[in-house]
Formats: structure tokens, sequence, C-alpha cells
């Protein structure tokens, strides 16, 4: 495990050289397309003649799921980060507690490849910029890394992007009708989630299986069961066994 000094020392020297346009989406799942620049962490043998400037050039996509409110049992997850950047997101918690900001985003990172150019940093970080504002690329951003903890960087550049998002979020969902929570505990935009997913569902849209999991999550599949079994049945080529196991039982 690395050091907490280390992940620190990376989020500090973490530069978002050109942020996305547009914040994350209230009603959808944003894709966001990066760029994170580095300097090389070889080292340079004693004697060795000083190589010309090189830059790595990583490539991928955030996804960053429709944005949910949940309470503190609804457990969340995050893909395709290290051991280092889960640590840094639970140092987060750490600061502002389990429970903010009260809203979830789900994270996923996928990995598109990576380069070595030559050029300095921000030589490098220019050109791919340029390109970008010809092309229009609104959610497409540069993040000037360290190169042994980049997806620190990464993970700095998500959390931050999230926190300039959250006001806007919350007061789109609020017009909605969607930041109550019921006596039951349950938020009223989990209400919401659950019939889109019964919608989806119906229309072949979404597989069963996820809405049965979401209502388990909730604890709400006693509640639901009866609209739960036509979407289970008009989904062909499945049973009911194969999606109700331990729900069936518990009945």
């Amino acid at each position: 495990m690395v050091d907490d000094s280390l992940i620190f020392k990376a989020v500090a020297n973490t530069r978002i050289l050109r942020p996305p346009k547009q914040r994350l989406a209230t009603f959808g799942i944003t894709n966001i397309d990066y760029y994170l620049l580095t300097t090389p962490s070889y080292p340079v043998e004693e004697g060795d003649m000083p190589l010309q400037a090189e830059t790595v050039v990583r490539e991928g996509k955030v996804i960053v799921q429709q944005p949910r409110i949940v309470t503190p049992y609804y457990l969340t997850r995050l893909e395709g980060f290290s051991d280092e950047a889960k640590r840094y997101f639970s140092l987060l918690v750490d600061q502002y507690g389990s429970q903010a900001p009260g809203l979830m985003y789900a994270y996923k990172n996928e990995s598109k490849g990576l380069n070595i150019v030559p050029g300095e940093l921000h030589t490098v970080a220019q050109n791919i910029s340029q390109q970008l504002d010809k092309d229009k690329a609104k959610l497409t951003t540069i993040i000037q890394g360290e190169d042994t903890l980049w997806d620190v960087s990464l993970l700095k550049f998500i959390y931050d992007l999230t926190r300039h998002s959250l006001q806007g979020n919350l007061s789109d969902l609020g017009s909605r009708g969607r930041l109550g929570v019921g006596t039951d505990g349950v938020p009223s935009d989990a209400r919401f989630y659950i019939e889109e997913l019964f919608s989806k569902t119906l229309r072949d849209e979404a597989d069963p299986s996820e809405l049965k999991d979401e209502l388990e999550r909730w604890e709400l599949f006693n509640e639901y069961q009866d609209r739960f079994l036509p979407c289970l049945r008009k989904n062909k080529g499945k049973t009911d066994e194969n999606y109700l196991g331990g729900s069936q039982r518990s009945l």
C-alpha cells in the first residue's frame, strides 16, 4: 500500500489543463474522454546522455452514471481504479463524512491506451487542446498528473467535477420533486428510478435482473412483486426461478 503522503502529493500536483465545457448530467449518463499527461518516471542510467523530453499520454473514458439520491446503507462501487485511488476516495469520506454529499455518483474508468510522445508536457498538452477545440469536444479534458499514481490524479479530477456539478444536479432533482425521503426511509428519487426500470424492462431495454437487484437493495421486493412477475414472464427464455431465488423463499 502506498503511503498516504504520496497520495496527497499526487493530488497536490494534479492540474486540469483543459476542463470539460459542461457539468455532469442530472438525468442521464455522462461520458468524459480524457488525456492524462505525465512526465515519465523511468530512471536515466548514470552517464547516459540527456534524453529528448518525452511525455506519457494516457487516453481513456470516465463513465458517470445518472446521480442518485441514496441512504447510508445503499452500497456504492468504484470500477477500474487501483487500491491507491480507492484509498484516496476513503480519505475523502473520512474528511467530509460517510453521508456527504447525499447524492451518489457511480463512476467507471475505461482506459484506451498509453503512448509516449516526444516533447515537453505543456507543449504536448497545447497541441492536444488545439485539436480538441477544432473538434468542439465539449466533454474531453486534459489532466496533468503523477506518472506512478496517475489514476489518483484522475480520481481527483472526477471528484472536483462532481463537487462543481452537485448544486446544479440537486436543483434539477428538486425541481422534479425527487429530493424527499419517505417514511419508509426510501428516497423519492429511488422510487422514480424503480419506475424507470419497470418501463425499460417492459420495453426489453433492461434485463429483469437489474430491476430485481434494485428492489432488493432497497428491501422493496415484496412491495413490488406483483408488478415484477409479469415483467419477468415477458422476458423470453427466462424462468421465474432464474430471478426469484432467495426472494421467492422469503415471500
